[in-house]
């Protein structure tokens, strides 16, 4: 990390539901919240709690110094819309096999549903 970069990585056991177009790509109880600095919070879901039969891999790749190279996903209607990273740098290891979308519903038990960016 450079001076002053923090990641941290911790499980969030808030209901992860993400939706686009009337239809749910991914709905979780499992996700992890990447908290960046600099970045907002982001939510990375368990490959199997996201529907990848209606996503195709994209030719997209960006390269982040602190998390490795990061392959993107697509739906017809949205480029790029989903991303992950395949083989991520040691300290981010957690996030291996999990996906990350732009936008998310975020649930708690008392307090009503709210969209996270």
């Amino acid at each position: 990390m450079t001076r002053g970069h923090t990641i941290t990585i911790e499980r969030d056991g808030r209901h992860i539901r993400v939706v686009h177009g009337g239809h749910v790509l991914a709905e979780t109880d499992r996700a992890l919240a990447l908290r960046e600095t600099g970045c907002p919070v982001r939510y990375y879901i368990p490959a199997e709690d996201v529907r990848l039969c209606l996503l195709t891999p994209s030719d997209t790749h960006t390269y982040c110094p602190f998390k490795g190279t990061a392959s993107y996903w697509s739906l017809p209607d949205a480029a790029d819309l989903v991303w992950g990273y395949p083989d991520p740098k040691p300290d981010v290891a957690e996030i291996r096999n999990h996906l990350c979308f732009y936008e998310v519903e975020v649930s708690e038990a008392e307090v009503p549903q709210a969209e996270v960016s």
